[in-house]
């Protein structure tokens, strides 16, 4: 049985498509640009010069010669700085809202009275209260460049911090710098010596007016098992089998906060770590030196457990040291895993949680 209905339309074909099209065109011809743009503003393409007239024709050379002075900067939109009203979300306080990872050189005082230029990784943040849309970011960076040709100091950072809070109206801010220190280091028995880097991260933080300075080490070693170390002298004594023990390279970092009006330089935590654990790598060696190197990891063998009370042992003993955290990977070479511990003394850095990817960047990446 068929059934007709006489709301079905035929579907247009390209003929049909092809004489609307040309209607069209004849009707844009004659129309007014307001009646086209009234109709559809796409069929602004149909006229002979592509053009609405209540489209502005726009210059397309950038203007070189242009002056943005005072009047012209007070006609700009400032949505940062806007009413309460433009806030999309919850309005809630944010801790932390600025800049991470602007780079430039800063000039750094080592411990043997020289001075150093490295590149430097600043990260800047300010608190924000609830009731304000947001921050001019650029005034995080214009606020530390007044400060970046100074020799780095605590004090140098404090103005840096005081800056923020002024500057952007807040009550809390931070500061870190993180950058890669180096150090001559000397082999173990050939006296040859060649560079070490040191991943270093300064931190300076206030909160309601109180002031706290962190560092932060990255410090890579040679951890060997000593549960590989028994088995392999058992089979060699046992039934007279050469065997190796397992070691691989291993990267704690140490993040502790100095107490007020001590001094704790770079080299200084570094010396922290290698009395901890003596079996840093490496950077210099001959073969008298790979051989000592073994000797040196075969009196030391530590399971990822020792290394953080080891490293916990040197913190306590320092009294420039308050609050500290030791987060150690040992990126085994036995297995497809590593072996992590993280301890902490006091409470600044108790956590219940952790960053889901913080043992990852647990690398010797440089």
């Amino acid at each position: 049985m068929n059934i007709h209905s006489s709301d079905l339309q035929p579907m247009p074909d390209r003929d049909d498509a092809r004489e609307a099209l040309r209607l069209l065109k004849v009707w844009a011809k004659s129309a007014s640009p307001e009646e086209v743009a009234d109709l559809d503003p796409a069929i602004a393409r149909l006229l002979p010069s592509d053009q609405l007239a209540n489209y502005p024709l726009l210059k397309r050379v950038y203007p070189e010669s242009f002056v943005a002075d005072e009047t012209y900067l007070k006609t700009m939109p400032d949505l940062q700085n806007g009413p309460a009203s433009l806030i999309r979300g919850t309005k809630q306080q944010l801790q932390h809202v600025g800049i991470s990872n602007f780079r430039l050189p800063i000039r750094y005082h080592t411990r043997e009275n020289g001075d150093l230029t490295l590149e430097t990784s600043v990260t800047g943040t300010v608190s924000l209260e609830a009731d304000r849309k947001g921050i001019n970011m650029s005034r995080i960076m214009r606020s530390f460049y007044r400060h970046a040709e100074k020799t780095f100091s605590s004090e140098v950072m404090e103005a840096a911090l005081s800056d923020y809070i002024t500057d952007l109206d807040s009550v809390d801010a931070r500061l870190q710098m993180c950058l890669s220190y180096p150090a001559k280091v000397r082999s173990l028995r050939s006296g040859l010596e060649g560079y070490q880097y040191y991943d270093i991260a300064m931190e300076l933080v206030e909160s309601r007016g109180i002031k706290r300075n962190f560092m932060h080490l990255d410090y890579v070693y040679s951890s060997t098992c000593p549960c590989s170390l028994e088995l392999s002298e058992h089979a060699r004594s046992v039934r007279g089998q050469l065997a190796t023990p397992h070691s691989q390279r291993s990267v704690a970092r140490l993040s502790v906060e100095l107490v007020e009006k001590h001094c704790l330089w770079f080299e200084d935590l570094v010396d922290i770590a290698r009395r901890a654990v003596p079996t840093e790598t490496q950077v210099m060696v001959k073969r008298e030196d790979e051989q000592a190197f073994a000797e040196l990891n075969a009196g030391n063998a530590i399971f990822v457990e020792d290394a953080a009370r080891l490293f916990c042992e040197q913190l306590l003993s320092d009294p420039r040291i308050g609050d500290f955290r030791v987060i150690a990977s040992h990126q085994e070479s036995l297995h497809s895993h590593d072996a992590v511990s993280v301890l902490t003394e006091g409470e600044t850095f108790a956590a219940q949680s952790l960053d889901p990817k913080l043992f990852q960047t647990l690398v010797h990446g440089r």
